[in-house]
């Protein structure tokens, strides 16, 4: 009998002391990954601030169970609230508290577990670099005693169980951003009526390699020049291929925009005036990053062919830069209709 009450007593001693070195056991916590994604800051934050993005790289809803996933009615912005329920990673909610676009979002983040609730703040700051976006992702909290008993009890720390799905998660961001970046459509929208005018240009040969960087310094100086004199434009700004020699890899090529009206401009000016005809075309529009604007020129040029249709050589081909990367930054929502002036039937 003696032994019994013993063997209790040390039971009970160990008992409490487990008690003890658990409660006394440091319970605060606080994570933090970093990753740079090439793309810009407004877009990554935009894919992280709408919740219904989620459920594409936030690895706590990748289960193979199919969490119930609910959302509130606002599902982006201050106040939005993501929550799941999965019998695999557990039931969660995330609740977005502070948003500053484009740099950061705050939230809180309750997590049901196994050994009891846990409730952490998180936080997303997004920097724009050189190579992309930087993005910190951390966590924070205490840790409650039954979860410190339940880790404890696990092989896995919780450190590494975040770890390992946060890395997921980015992981997966990573390849989500690049893939909607990359989305784009060809349309050859066939021969339709360009009416022309009259328009503002300057002119310039570059490398064809370099056609692009040069083009969007000219419309913008160009643009500026506009402004300052007052000057009213008429649609979106377009280039003018002049001339494109593959061989030689060069380009002459003018950049401007349309105007309601002839504008005489002094001799000296760097801005000149021209005048574009009425004239049937071949319309092409792409839809995606200037990357894709080869295999539009290719469409366009295959149903001249297909169509019997002959190139006006006397005109020279033009592209009009709808949406620009200053109206989106996503490459995939940029608008660009190339124009190919052929003859009269």
């Amino acid at each position: 009998m003696k032994i019994i009450k013993y063997l209790l007593f040390l039971i009970l001693i160990l008992i409490i002391g487990s008690s003890i070195y658990i409660a006394t056991k440091e319970g605060d916590y606080q994570l933090e990954e970093k990753r740079i994604i090439a793309a810009p800051q407004e877009m990554i934050f935009n894919e992280v601030n709408e919740f219904r993005n989620w459920e594409e790289w936030f690895a706590w809803l990748q289960s193979e169970n199919n969490p119930i996933i609910t959302y509130s009615e606002e599902s982006s912005g201050e106040g939005a609230v993501l929550s799941w329920k999965s019998d695999e990673v557990g039931n969660g909610k995330i609740t977005n508290t502070g948003v500053r676009p484009f740099s950061s979002i705050n939230q809180d983040m309750e997590y049901t577990i196994p050994f009891g609730e846990s409730t952490s703040e998180v936080y997303w700051n997004f920097e724009q670099t050189e190579n992309g976006t930087q993005i910190t992702w951390g966590v924070q909290g205490k840790h409650s005693f039954m979860e410190k008993l339940g880790f404890l009890l696990q092989t896995d720390d919780f450190s590494d169980i975040w770890r390992t799905r946060m890395q997921q998660s980015l992981d997966d961001l990573e390849r989500i951003t690049n893939e909607k970046m990359a989305e784009y459509s060809i349309n050859v929208d066939g021969v339709t009526q360009h009416g022309g005018g009259y328009y503002m240009y300057s002119t310039t040969a570059s490398k064809l390699s370099q056609v692009n960087d040069r083009m969007s310094t000219m419309i913008a100086d160009i643009s500026s020049y506009m402004e300052k004199n007052n000057i009213e434009k008429l649609g979106n700004p377009f280039v003018l291929y002049n001339e494109w020699n593959n061989g030689n890899t060069t380009a002459i090529f003018s950049a401007g925009y349309f105007t309601p009206s002839e504008i005489i401009t002094p001799e000296e000016s760097p801005v000149l005036t021209g005048f574009m005809p009425n004239q049937k075309v071949v319309k092409t529009t792409l839809k995606g990053s200037y990357d894709n604007l080869p295999e539009a020129w290719d469409r366009a040029h295959a149903y001249i062919q297909e169509n019997n249709l002959v190139p006006l050589e006397e005109s020279d081909s033009f592209e009009v830069y709808n949406i620009r990367p200053q109206d989106t930054r996503n490459p995939a929502n940029w608008i660009t209709t190339i124009y190919i002036p052929v003859q009269e039937p």
